[in-house]
């Protein structure tokens, strides 16, 4: 991104933090910051799939359209999701974004990568390419549901979905 987004997610959980509609959500701070933008909005994708990132690797391959991936990992810290090679395509293909509720590695590299990625931690371990798993699925993410065409909004004090573009909250710079 050459322009990064401004926006706050604090300002975000000010202006909706009475909704109790569902709409608007907030996860859980226990995501680490692996790529070079660490502000990064865009509609959500999502990939469920548990220690087999063919599926991710086939989004991130995909156009991403300033779109945020989002990869319900089932949590595993045995396996990465996404490495260097993985990041750089999302970044050369225009993803925003990728949000794993799991593993990454390759952390060097990613911290090159022109796009925003956030994951629990790093391992080294590769997975196994078995073709299994689920895209544009409703997810659980650390307990908070995503769905296909929220929107998500990543900065460095946190990530915050919401069920609708939240127009308002973005300025340009």
């Amino acid at each position: 991104m050459t322009n990064p987004p401004s926006f706050a997610t604090c300002d975000l959980c000010d202006a909706h933090k009475n909704e109790t509609s569902g709409g608007f959500r907030v996860l859980p701070p226990v995501f680490r910051d692996f790529g070079a933008e660490r502000r990064f909005h865009g509609a959500v994708v999502t990939v469920k799939c548990f220690e087999d990132n063919s599926l991710v690797k086939a989004a991130v391959d995909s156009a991403g359209e300033g779109r945020v991936l989002v990869v319900d990992g089932g949590a595993s810290l045995r396996r990465a999701l996404l490495g260097g090679n993985l990041g750089a395509a999302a970044a050369r293909n225009g993803w925003a974004g990728v949000v794993i509720d799991g593993c990454v590695r390759d952390v060097a590299e990613l911290a090159n990568c022109q796009t925003g990625i956030r994951a629990l931690a790093s391992m080294p371990l590769p997975t196994e390419k078995r073709n299994e798993g689920q895209r544009d699925v409703a997810v659980q993410i650390q307990g908070v549901w995503v769905r296909p065409g929220d929107w998500l909004y990543a900065d460095e004090d946190g990530i915050v979905v919401a069920d609708r573009a939240l127009t308002q909250a973005v300025k340009p710079l």
